[in-house]
């Protein structure tokens, strides 16, 4: 079992992992709206990919006999005035993310639960790719500045991220359900 402090936590990171996936999908909803699909797309990939985090946590509290306790998501934010701006607020909650990640780290170590140590080191090597990526693509925003040409070779670059196959995010897998 895990020790309660660490379960409570990790019920809360549930909670994060699911609002990533939500603030992704109103990231997803506002680059359509501007046209930008490429960028909607890889936040839709995003979304997938937080749902799968938010899956791991809930799996080990399962696999280690703890009650998984759903808690209220909030809506982080909807709208942005550029798309600079999203990508910036993108690498922004990824570091936040990772500071979530740390304090479990430390709140796992405190409690001496070493089994859940391994979770939480993949947990700190994903966050590595994240904050590297988002920063990445948010550097790039900031060279394109006004030029609508390079705007949208950056779309059509993003937009060939690669969903997980049956992904519930990619309009191609619900429109075969149908």
């Amino acid at each position: 079992m895990i020790p309660e402090k660490l379960a409570k936590a990790m019920n809360e990171q549930i909670k994060n992992e699911m609002e990533s996936a939500y603030i992704y999908l109103s990231m997803a909803a506002y680059f359509h709206a501007q046209s930008l699909d490429g960028m909607a797309h890889w936040m839709r990939c995003q979304a997938h990919e937080e749902t799968i985090h938010a899956m791991k946590f809930m799996d080990h509290l399962v696999d280690r006999n703890m009650t998984v306790k759903l808690l209220d998501l909030a809506q982080l934010k909807t709208q942005w005035k550029t798309p600079l701006e999203a990508w910036q607020d993108a690498y922004a909650h990824e570091q936040f993310i990772t500071s979530k990640i740390n304090d479990l780290t430390s709140i796992a170590r405190e409690v001496r639960d070493y089994q859940s140590e391994p979770m939480l080191a993949w947990f700190t090597n994903e966050q590595i790719e994240e904050e590297a990526t988002t920063n990445k693509i948010s550097g790039e925003m900031e060279m394109v500045g006004d030029s609508k040409t390079a705007l949208l070779m950056l779309d059509r670059e993003l937009g060939g991220r690669a969903f997980p196959v049956g992904s519930p995010f990619d309009p191609t897998a619900y429109a075969q359900a149908t």
